[in-house]
């Protein structure tokens, strides 16, 4: 009498057609989640855009030799990197037309840089001009422009318009500041940043960061990169597992 035999089946779980489907179909979505993650505070970025306010400044101070005009955009103790940058940048630029661009450019990227350390967020590069920006924030700018809320109106619910209306009219108070004044320039910032962060609907305690102003303490800085350097490893995780998983198929 023959002996019972078993057969063992090893099944392998990744060569199931289901399996694979539905591992493809949560990878796919954390894949988006964390590319909108590391995205979203570029999408609509204001000062690091080549027609931002930021860069405009630095090009008023190229053109009349008066590194003034950008140090209001960054802290205090940034101010000699910034001199440092721009007395180099225009012993240079006169060489050749080669020169003029590579020179202008490590500026710009240098004060958006510095400026963006004075935020707490990352750099990124300067954007090019045409970079879409927010609405709200085209409206705010506008606003400024104009001397009134109109273009805000309609943006901004009923409830908030009254502190809008008050950051707003701090802004315009401090607007006509002398140049050559960098202290009063950094507080056009500082109350030009909170009009902003109001008016794109941030949270009061992010209004409080300011545009490279000594309020913004620059441990804060370095806490506010945690969240991005996390997603940028999970980023990295989910690109890794996908490939070997789909190298498996």
């Amino acid at each position: 009498m023959k002996a019972n035999e078993m057969k063992v089946v090893t099944v392998n779980p990744t060569n199931s057609p289901g399996l694979k489907s539905s591992l493809r179909n949560r990878l796919f979505p954390l894949l988006v989640i964390t590319l909108l993650i590391l995205s979203t505070n570029y999408s609509f970025a204001h000062c690091d855009t080549m027609n931002g306010p930021t860069i405009m400044d630095a090009k008023k101070a190229i053109d009349q030799n008066n590194v003034n005009y950008t140090l209001k955009w960054v802290q205090p103790h940034y101010e000699t990197e910034i001199r440092d940058a721009f007395i180099l940048m225009m012993k240079v630029r006169g060489l050749s037309a080669d020169a003029k661009e590579l020179s202008e450019k490590y500026f710009f990227e240098t004060l958006v840089r510095i400026h963006r350390a004075g935020e707490g967020v990352p750099f990124t590069g300067v954007k090019p001009t045409g970079t879409p920006i927010d609405e709200k924030i085209m409206a705010a700018d506008k606003s400024i422009e104009l001397g009134n809320l109109s273009p805000l109106q309609g943006k901004v619910s009923a409830g908030d318009m009254p502190e809008l209306t008050k950051r707003f009219e701090k802004v315009i108070s401090l607007k006509n500041f002398e140049v050559n004044n960098v202290a009063t320039g950094r507080d056009y910032i500082e109350a030009y940043v909170q009009f902003f962060k109001f008016a794109e609907g941030e949270a009061e305690g992010s209004a409080a960061h300011g545009h490279g102003t000594a309020v913004h303490a620059e441990t804060d800085g370095h806490a506010a990169h945690i969240p991005w350097i996390l997603s940028g490893l999970f980023f990295i995780t989910s690109i890794v597992f996908g490939f070997l998983f789909f190298k498996k198929k």
